[in-house]
């Protein structure tokens, strides 16, 4: 199994915690203690070595075509005003990550990358309505080449700290390249034009670069 860059030091810190506490443990309890201390350890350090997976996958590329962010659960599907860079009704399309989803996030379309923004903010729980416009996020907008422009949202949730975003403004991206990280528990957002064929329904299981959560012709 790859793991995430973004893991390495997280699971560094990790193991030498674990090891430190099982070497206290061996030095303190019988055989049968540490046998119990020993397997939490174990199953809480593949739980972190898991979080921090890479999957394989296979990209089907194609220009029209939104694929989903991230790994999860469509938990929102509605119009809304995006008031932030884009100012017009938009469909909100939400996707909420629960900690047993890969937390890598994905660019859903090429373009060029007009608008790059971090908000600190508060920690309410990701699939919460306010979180979109409370909790600590990034906003992040791509245009395509023909001019569409999509804003996508990376949340931090009730457990999630850290998001880590690796759009810079200007940079031309690729469909299905990374768009960051997001650390235990979280939700990424696209705010799509109106005339978006939306492809997913509420509840529904989405996979990052897999799922095709909206199509968007040309414009032009």
């Amino acid at each position: 199994m790859k793991v995430h860059k973004e893991g390495y030091l997280i699971i560094a810190i990790v193991f030498l915690l674990l090891f430190a506490i099982n070497l206290v443990g061996y030095s303190f309890f019988n055989s049968i203690g540490l046998y119990i201390l020993l397997l939490p350890s174990i199953l809480f350090f593949a739980f972190i070595l898991r979080f921090f997976r890479v999957p394989n996958r296979k990209f089907d590329l194609k220009e029209n075509s939104i694929y989903s962010p991230a790994d999860g659960t469509i938990v929102a599907i509605e119009e809304v005003v995006e008031n932030e860079f884009l100012n017009t009704k938009c469909i909100q399309v939400s996707v909420f990550m629960s900690v047993w989803n890969v937390h890598i996030n994905w660019f859903p379309y090429s373009g060029v990358v007009k608008y790059f923004k971090y908000h600190p903010g508060n920690y309410y729980l990701a699939w919460h309505p306010k979180s979109s416009t409370h909790n600590e996020r990034t906003s992040v907008v791509v245009e395509r080449k023909d001019g569409l422009q999509v804003l996508m949202r990376q949340i931090a949730g009730a457990v999630a700290r850290r998001i880590v975003c690796y759009a810079k403004e200007g940079n031309s991206v690729a469909q299905c390249d990374q768009l960051g990280f997001i650390k235990f528990g979280s939700r990424v957002d696209l705010f799509l034009p109106l005339d978006a064929d939306i492809k997913v329904k509420l509840n529904q299981k989405v996979t990052g670069t897999q799922t095709v959560i909206a199509e968007v012709k040309a414009r032009g």
